[in-house]
């Protein structure tokens, strides 16, 4: 069975999982008004939900995969579901706010990677599943482990308020320094 030589990869993500969900919470708690209180906007609740759904489908997939004699195909096809409808769920519950300007089509992009990642995820779930012994669907399963924990460090980095660092961002103002004065028209 192909699940057992992740075993040790497993062991480490779940350990990995258990400290972020732990780090996650502290922050929420901080906080809590800002991301769960009556003011709290739709967006910082969503970002809170789906950074918890992202490390706890590593952490799931992890565990599973850890149990001997266990599929961690099935635990994949189980969690991406759950993860499917909760991308929905976000998708329906921020729907009002998007058609009202309140969230930007960039707030959006992560529930759209998400879905990626689910639906990738579920796919090589099912192959694992049908065929034990299929080296690259559990291959998949693991980069889309360390996917979820990306995903969840860059919601988390949000939530908290972290500076937002763009590549664009950087680069228009390295050109912008760059420029010699008056445009490079040369003379007054």
């Amino acid at each position: 069975m192909a699940t057992a030589s992740a075993h040790s990869f497993f062991a480490a993500s779940a350990s990995v999982a258990g400290a972020l969900i732990g780090l996650l919470f502290v922050a929420i708690s901080v906080a809590p008004e800002r991301i769960l209180g009556p003011d709290a906007s739709e967006a910082h609740a969503v970002r809170a939900a789906s950074t918890l759904t992202a490390f706890s489908n590593a952490l799931a997939v992890s565990l599973f995969g850890l149990i001997p004699s266990f599929d961690a195909g099935t635990a994949a096809i189980a969690v991406s579901s759950v993860g499917l409808v909760f991308v929905l769920g976000a998708v329906l519950r921020l729907a009002p706010s998007r058609r009202s300007g309140a969230i930007s089509l960039w707030e959006l992009t992560y529930l759209i990677g998400l879905v990626a990642v689910f639906a990738i995820q579920l796919d090589a779930g099912i192959s694992l599943s049908s065929r034990p012994s299929d080296r690259g669907a559990l291959e998949t399963i693991c980069i889309l482990v360390v996917v979820c924990f990306l995903f969840g460090i860059a919601r988390s980095w949000d939530l908290v308020g972290g500076t937002k660092i763009s590549l664009l961002r950087v680069l228009v103002a390295r050109r912008h320094d760059d420029e010699p004065p008056n445009g490079g028209l040369g003379g007054e």
